[in-house]
Formats: structure tokens, sequence, C-alpha cells
């Protein structure tokens, strides 16, 4: 007795998932390509304009970039992948052939959905190991304008800090919680909105209730004298959260260090929302590459010579492009705390895989 199975047969599956895969990554080795060369076109000046920079940093550059647009670039690609495979699918008759062998829409496209799924997979874990850590750094040299920046990926750098009157500003912070270590500090010791003095030393660390900073020196800006202070406590009463999530990027951070970036915001009560979307969108925006075979699925049947195979591959292209337009709507509704973050995340590709499921039960024939 012969059994039903949701996959055509071995053969006909492996075809179809390695047409899908060839023509996705050299859509996106191709995307990447162009998109590298534009950014160099316009960043390249201000890296050389650094002195002491040459080919070396350049190629810096195009390793932290790199990442960014791979990720940028890759659901565009299963989409395009995708409707180039079942336009040479179609063009070919081998749809026909499956359609008539008694196989459902779902099970021709089922080869497809597993190897976007693999592909989503890979997404997830390249974005998270490999894009927060490259955008952290690029974020980090970009602010000192491409010059020398010794980097420790997911510090905190160039963080300030309000203590009654008087400004705190840290160059980097490693560590949290008590255990966090402030270097590069600067205090902006003001009284009744005027600068009176400038302290400054090279490291601090969390000592009772404030942070004894050292070797420190003061500027006193009405005698014009430096005062070498040596070990001083600053900042009585200022958090160790204040330092260390005073400002967190979440295209930096893995989905493990976001969540706990998270908790601690959460639990010294400042506002999460944009955030939690943030971290949601880590998870769905992998997952649109499952969308796309069915976005695309209206290229795939329908009768190739019947002259609107060209139309129902732009058809296919829109259905993409327009779900890339709404999670980009949503996300930034969900940052301005108009949609819950759950929403902000979800809402889109729940909307458009009941958008493709419809799409695709219409246009089967």
């Amino acid at each position: 007795m012969s059994t039903v199975s949701f996959f055509p047969s071995r053969t006909v599956a492996l075809y179809m998932a390695r047409l899908f895969l060839v023509r996705t990554f050299a859509i996106l080795g191709g995307l990447v390509l162009v998109l590298l060369a534009l950014n160099l076109l316009s960043e390249s000046g201000n890296i050389l304009a650094q002195k002491g920079n040459g080919d070396a940093q350049v190629w810096r550059y195009v390793s932290l970039r790199g990442p960014e647009l791979i990720a940028f670039g890759l659901p565009y690609s299963v989409l395009l992948g995708t409707i180039l495979t079942l336009i040479t699918m179609n063009q070919n008759s081998e749809i026909i052939a499956l359609k008539a062998s008694g196989m459902s829409a779902h099970q021709v496209l089922a080869p497809l959905l597993v190897a976007s799924l693999g592909v989503a997979i890979l997404s997830f874990a390249f974005n998270d190991r490999v894009v927060s850590r490259a955008t952290a750094t690029l974020t980090q040299w970009n602010k000192v304008n491409y010059g020398p920046l010794p980097v420790d990926r997911g510090d905190r750098s160039n963080v300030w800090v309000r203590d009654g009157d008087d400004l705190i500003e840290v160059g980097q912070i490693r560590g949290r919680g008590n255990a966090a270590i402030l270097g590069g500090v600067t205090v902006y010791d003001r009284a009744g909105g005027n600068l009176v003095g400038i302290v400054r030393a090279d490291r601090g660390r969390r000592d009772g209730n404030g942070w004894r900073i050292e070797p420190a020196t003061r500027f006193d800006v009405a005698k014009g004298t430096l005062t070498q202070l040596g070990s001083v406590v600053i900042g009585r009463g200022v958090r160790p959260d204040q330092f260390t999530l005073a400002s967190v990027d979440a295209d930096g951070l893995s989905f493990g260090a976001l969540r706990s970036a998270i908790a601690d915001l959460a639990e010294s009560g400042r506002p999460t929302a944009a955030l939690e979307g943030a971290l949601w969108h880590k998870l769905s925006s992998p997952l649109s590459s499952v969308l796309m075979p069915l976005l695309g699925a209206v290229a795939a049947f329908g009768i190739a010579r019947s002259g609107k195979l060209f139309i129902r591959a732009v058809i296919g292209m829109a259905l993409g492009f327009l779900y890339f337009v709404a999670d980009n709507f949503a996300l930034a509704m969900g940052s301005l705390g108009a949609y819950p973050p759950f929403l902000a995340a979800w809402a889109p590709f729940l909307l458009f895989l009941l958008i493709g499921e419809a799409v695709l039960f219409r246009t089967e024939e």
C-alpha cells in the first residue's frame, strides 16, 4: 500500500531545493557586492582622511559593513531566488508535471519551504553571532571618525549621566552591575548652571553608593589651575544601570544580551517597549525567509505560454516588497509606542502569511 507524502520524491525535492539555494545565494552575492561598492564610494574618503589609515582600514570597514549588508539583502534574495526558481520550472513545464501527478500546490512548494526554513535558521545564527558584533564595532569606530580605537565588543561607549547639576562622561564601560569598570571618566562640576571645574580620571569602579575614580585631576575654571586629587569618590547615588544601560543599541547586541539588558531596564523601572519590539524582531526577521516561497508562488501556477507569467512574477515581487514596507512601518510604530512590541514584530508576518495562503489558493489552477 502506498503512502501519501507531503513532499515530492526525494530526487525532485533535492532538485528544487538546490535550484532555490543556488539562485538565492547567487543573487545575494551580487547584491552585497553592489551595495558594498556604493558604501565604499561614500565612506572610503572619510576612512582615508584619518591620519595613518590605509588599505588595511578600508578592508576592515569591508569586514564590518559586509555582514550588515548580508543580513539586509538576504530576505530580498530569498524572494527573488524563489521567483526565478518557480519561473524556470513553470517555463519548463515541470510545475505542470508535478500537478499532473496529483500533487497540491503546498506539496509542490514544500521543498522550497523547508529550504527557506534552513535559510532562516542560518540567518538567525549569523545575525546573532556575527552581525551584532560587527555593528557594535562599526558604530564605535564611526564615532571616532575611523581613528584608532581599542574595541572590546559588547562594551558601552561614550555614555553621559546626570548627577544633580553635574554631568559625568564615560568613554567606555566594561561589565555590569557593581562589577562595572569605568574608563576615561570626565566630571563637569557645575554650580547654578555654570561650569566651575572639570575632574578627569583614567578609570573608576563602584565604591559604596558612589564611584571611586583614579588617578584624578581637577581643573578649576575660575583660577585656571590644575590640581592632582589622586583617588576621589564621585556620583554618590548614581546607580550602575545608569551607566551600563544609558544607551542600549538593539542592533549591536545579540538576542541573549538584549534580553538581559531589557530585564535590567525593567528592574530599574525604565521603559522597555521599543527594545522588546526589537527583541521579537530578531526572531521574526529571519523567519521572513519562510514567507517568500508563499508570496512568490503566484509565479509558479498558471500556464507559462499564456503571456501572463511576467505579470505573475511582478505580482510576486510586489507582495514581497509590500511585506518589507509593512514590516519596517510596524517596527517604527512599535518604537514610537503606537503598537505593542509583539504586534509590531509579528503582525506583518502573520498578515502576509494569510495573504500568501489566500493568493496560493486563488491562483492554483
